[in-house]
């Protein structure tokens, strides 16, 4: 890990095998954006460990975490979700992932890899009974929908791409947060050093 990358990732507690206690991947939607719902990540950690949650850790300032815990992820969701509203008055959006969810989600990404910046996945809270769209003009850009995950492809960028996480969210009638390859892979990564399987 690089000297930059250092700086990026925080952990508030030492890591430690915690029996029973799976490792979870969780996103929050829309903190740090643009000057609004501000969370400095020290204040979230906090959060997540007067919930009782060990082995924190957090990556850049969007809100990716991981965490360990004995709770499903509806419960962790939930939890999480409670205390932010609570603490600073934001209704923001959980997503958690196990992982092997999140390695299946990459190992499945139907496109090439092979230039990262345009290359992103877009993680759904449930599967969406909607399992086809057809969204006009998007040149030359594609998406595919796969159970919980949407996975991306713009050869031109993202900025000025149709195929949004407003969209997914709006036409899929679910909560969605999406990540770039880049921040994917390293929240793979820094999970890694334990895998249980997390509950359902």
């Amino acid at each position: 890990m690089n000297t930059k990358e250092k700086h990026k990732v925080e952990s508030s507690s030492p890591l430690e095998r915690l029996g029973e206690a799976s490792v979870y991947i969780v996103l929050l939607r829309g903190i740090n954006v643009s000057g609004k719902n501000k969370l400095p990540m020290i204040d979230l950690r906090k959060i997540l460990n007067g919930l009782g949650y060990q082995n924190v850790q957090t990556y850049i300032q969007s809100g990716n975490i991981i965490l360990e815990s004995n709770e499903s992820k509806n419960i962790i969701c939930k939890n999480i979700k409670d205390a932010i509203l609570e603490k600073f008055g934001y209704d923001v959006p959980v997503i958690a992932k196990t992982i092997p969810e999140w390695e299946k989600a990459i190992e499945e990404y139907p496109f090439s890899k092979d230039y990262e910046k345009i290359v992103a996945f877009t993680f759904l809270d449930k599967i969406s009974e909607i399992k086809e769209l057809e969204i006009k003009n998007i040149g030359t850009d594609k998406f595919k929908i796969n159970n919980d995950v949407v996975y991306i492809y713009c050869p031109n960028g993202f900025g000025k791409s149709k195929i949004t996480n407003d969209l997914f969210e709006k036409k899929l009638k679910v909560t969605a947060t999406t990540r770039n390859l880049r921040t994917t892979l390293k929240l793979l990564e820094l999970a890694h050093p334990n895998l249980p399987k997390g509950k359902e």
